[in-house]
């Protein structure tokens, strides 16, 4: 089989992503900027992982930051991981047509 182009990156975005957390984290900077306290606030985690799971997300180009006076707000560098991430919750959540199948 030929290798498909990007299939690697997929693989490692996956592999990012594969922590609630960290989707948690994605899901809610979906809507808007926020510093890490309001992340860990809104997440129910401690500033100490938010920021770990942060470094992570930043480091594979998922989630930039700004600094804000005495604050660093953080953002989605793109909404493209968004859309992966709510496309999943929303596969999950759907209800399953399992007396339907052919």
């Amino acid at each position: 089989m030929d290798a498909i182009e990007g299939l690697d990156e997929a693989a490692e975005l996956f592999k990012v992503l594969g922590s609630e957390s960290r989707l948690a984290l994605v899901w809610l900077l979906n809507t808007e900027q926020l510093t890490v306290g309001a992340l860990a606030a809104k997440a129910g985690l401690s500033q100490p992982l938010v920021s770990q799971h942060l470094r992570t997300l930043r480091q594979a180009g998922l989630v930039t930051s700004e600094r804000d006076g005495k604050e660093i707000r953080y953002a989605l560098a793109d909404q493209h991981v968004a859309h992966v991430v709510l496309d999943a919750i929303a596969h999950v959540t759907e209800p399953t047509t399992q007396g339907n199948e052919q």
